[in-house]
């Protein structure tokens, strides 16, 4: 296998100079198109009917040679379409010219269009020009890359090959839009907040280090925005939203990549029972404007978007899943209930009353919420920045919103009381474990921009990344985002193993 890809790399680089002894340029500088090959497939009648040249541009995806003519293939962002040369239209010395090139080089052609006898649209080639020699294989001979990680790895090869990777792009850039005009049609203004912060906060979650030389200043990457937007409430912007990367330091599965993309908005004067009608709607009017349908299928499951979802309160989630009530049970009670199902705590969490009950409901209660179900009235353990229940002071205002038993968003009537939210900061701390790093720490400059007073607000954090695979139906956050994450990359020789 290695000698087979020095010997095509070896020729790729021989017909390199060949081109070159031609006064051939393989990399000039543009190449003027009129059109896109969708365009011409779309105005085929026209352009046959007129005579119509057509210049355009894309790579080598085949060749087939018969003689003094041959068929190709280039591919364009519009999609594929068929070039046929004559060494009679283009003379004998360009025609040799083309037989220097590969799949994967980029060439531009112009020509008029006509249909073959099996009816394919396709450019009689008049003239043509190399514009990129490519100097590594396709993937399979260009067939197909099915291997993931490596697609994953090398996403441009991955867009060459599987064209259809494009279109849960596409989708993810429109979800993305249709939330911004959601927003922005509803009077919220979209702002920037810091990446970097020397304080981490908004969320239970490890934080990535780095270090300003220029003050010799520890800095972390932001694990969410809602500190910062809340000092932008308070300095009176009463709808305020960011769409941004945040970033969190730990595990990585299906679901979590470290680096990620959330929508967090705030809403001043609005609770979260106001936010939870502003949810649905929002999820309900994407779905069908992405779709055109508010229904999903997920596995086995048909899910409906359109409102009003479910309203499940935490503890009663709870006492169904484990078969009792345990709303007053202790730390002890519940590590019993734990142990009795065979399931331990992760060493990296606050051993306390909340973490126990973070576990359990993951465990045994998430899983069930198969239809668009808002979890309501968390313990306050779990919630350092949510308000008191105005019914119950042991619970917050806070809502989980679960769809096929995966989470897809987090909403809270913000806590707004000065004093209260100082002594949630330092409890956290003050029953973190040596080594706990999610922990929230205590944020200073927070609190003294909360003394100044913050109207009641209602705030919301969605993953944008998880919400495009809701809606395009993928099954890995991998697989919405162009580069995620990945383990240390193989050496290049390897990689070139696997893609012949």
């Amino acid at each position: 296998m290695i000698d087979e890809l020095n010997e095509i790399l070896k020729n790729r680089r021989i017909k390199l100079e060949q081109l070159r002894a031609r006064n051939i340029n393989p990399y000039p500088y543009r190449f003027e198109r009129t059109h896109m090959s969708s365009q011409v497939v779309g105005n085929f009648d026209l352009l046959e009917a007129n005579g119509i040249a057509v210049r355009l541009a894309g790579r080598l995806m085949s060749i087939r040679s018969h003689g003094k003519t041959l068929f190709a293939h280039i591919k364009d962002s519009g999609g594929l379409i068929q070039i046929y040369l004559r060494k009679d239209d283009v003379g004998e010395e360009m025609f040799e010219i083309f037989t220097l090139f590969d799949l994967g080089d980029i060439i531009g052609v112009e020509g008029t269009v006509f249909r073959t006898k099996t009816g394919e649209i396709t450019i009689r080639v008049a003239q043509f020009e190399l514009l990129t020699k490519a100097l590594r294989p396709l993937p399979e001979k260009w067939h197909g890359l099915q291997d993931k990680e490596l697609r994953y790895r090398r996403r441009y090869i991955d867009l060459i090959a599987n064209p259809e990777v494009l279109e849960v792009f596409k989708a993810r850039t429109k979800i993305t839009n249709l939330m911004r005009q959601f927003l922005d049609e509803r009077g919220f203004l979209e702002v920037e907040t810091p990446v970097l912060q020397p304080v981490y906060g908004g969320t239970n979650a490890r934080p990535f280090e780095t270090h300003l030389n220029a003050l010799d200043l520890k800095l972390y990457l932001r694990i969410a925005d809602e500190l910062y937007l809340k000092r932008l409430v308070i300095g009176g912007i009463e709808k305020v939203y960011e769409i941004s990367k945040d970033f969190r330091n730990e595990g990585m599965d299906r679901n979590h990549n470290p680096e990620f993309t959330m929508l967090e908005f705030y809403w001043a004067y609005a609770d979260y029972n106001d936010l939870m009608k502003l949810i649905e709607e929002m999820y309900f009017r994407v779905a069908t404007l992405v779709l055109g349908t508010e229904k999903i299928i997920r596995g086995e499951n048909e899910i409906n978007l359109a409102p009003p979802f479910k309203r499940m309160p935490y503890f009663k989630a709870m006492a169904e899943s484990v078969g009792e009530d345990i709303f007053d049970a202790d730390e002890k009670q519940l590590q019993e209930i734990m142990t009795a199902r065979g399931m331990t705590l992760p060493t990296s969490r606050i051993f306390g009353r909340g973490a126990y009950l973070d576990e359990l409901c993951k465990e045994l209660v998430e899983p069930k919420l198969i239809q668009p179900t808002f979890l309501v009235d968390y313990p306050i353990e779990l919630s350092p920045l949510a308000k008191k229940h105005r019914a119950n002071p042991r619970l917050v205002e806070r809502f989980e919103l679960y769809v096929d038993g995966v989470e897809y968003g987090n909403g809270f009537s913000e806590l707004n009381d000065p004093d209260d939210q100082r002594s949630r900061f330092q409890g956290q701390q003050a029953g973190r474990k040596p080594g706990d790093l999610e922990a929230h720490p205590v944020d200073d400059d927070f609190l003294f921009a909360l003394d100044h007073g913050m109207p009641p607000t209602a705030g919301f954090g969605l993953g944008v990344d998880r919400f495009v695979m809701l809606l395009t139906g993928c099954h890995s956050i991998r697989d919405v985002i162009f580069f995620p994450i990945m383990k240390p990359e193989p050496e290049i020789q390897s990689l070139d193993k696997e893609i012949l």
